[in-house]
């Protein structure tokens, strides 16, 4: 049999969306990891990412018993939901490869803004920094303002976090604007299975049986 026809196109779909689940239990993992270990105290962050987690893996099932079942309504939504998806992610990943670094120091500037305390004190305590640009370069032990971050009891000056922040902000900005680039186009290629494999014949059912 062509790779064109139904056990070819209902293979590719469901090893497609095998791997949607991989990367949606990874999500779920990576999150929970990060808040079981205190890497991430942020509530927010970590529920943005289950969120992400969760959302990816239910398209995926949703996925799979729409192909191993040739359900028609199972695979409309799904071709519906990963197109917008699709739409969505390719809008935000091109944006993060045009970023310019003055739109990126306000991003931050903002972020941090909204960060509670104790999120904050984890991130100085990470990067070795004080603030974010605050100019506070050198500890005063007078000041009221208090860090968290190795330096502050030291002899050595604190960098500010925003300075750290921006040295690798443009590369982890190209980094996930690639990858989100990449599995947006992996999107609109299970759309395109999908609708492909939703309208061929089963050459199992029944020839008479409406379709």
């Amino acid at each position: 049999m062509v790779c064109g026809g139904f056990a070819c196109s209902r293979n590719a779909l469901c090893a497609l969306n095998v791997v949607y689940v991989l990367v949606g239990l990874l999500l779920i993992g990576v999150a929970a990891w990060g808040k079981g270990f205190g890497i991430v105290s942020s509530i927010h962050i970590i529920g943005g990412v289950l969120a992400v987690g969760f959302f990816l893996l239910l398209i995926a099932i949703v996925g799979l018993i729409g192909a191993v079942n040739h359900h028609q309504v199972m695979l409309f939504f799904y071709m519906i939901i990963l197109g917008l998806v699709f739409l969505f992610q390719f809008g935000v990943s091109c944006s993060c490869l045009a970023l310019s670094k003055s739109k990126q120091e306000s991003l931050l500037s903002g972020a941090w803004g909204m960060l509670d305390n104790e999120t904050r004190s984890t991130w100085e305590k990470s990067l070795n920094c004080c603030g974010f640009f605050n100019k506070t370069t050198a500890k005063d032990k007078g000041s009221a303002e208090h860090c968290s971050a190795a330096c502050w009891e030291s002899s050595s000056p604190c960098i500010t976090c925003g300075m750290k922040m921006m040295e690798h902000a443009d590369e982890a900005l190209k980094i996930l604007g690639g990858v989100g680039l990449f599995f947006s186009f992996t999107e609109i290629l299970g759309v395109w299975l999908a609708m492909r494999y939703r309208n061929q014949k089963d050459p199992r059912a029944n020839p008479s049986a409406f379709l």
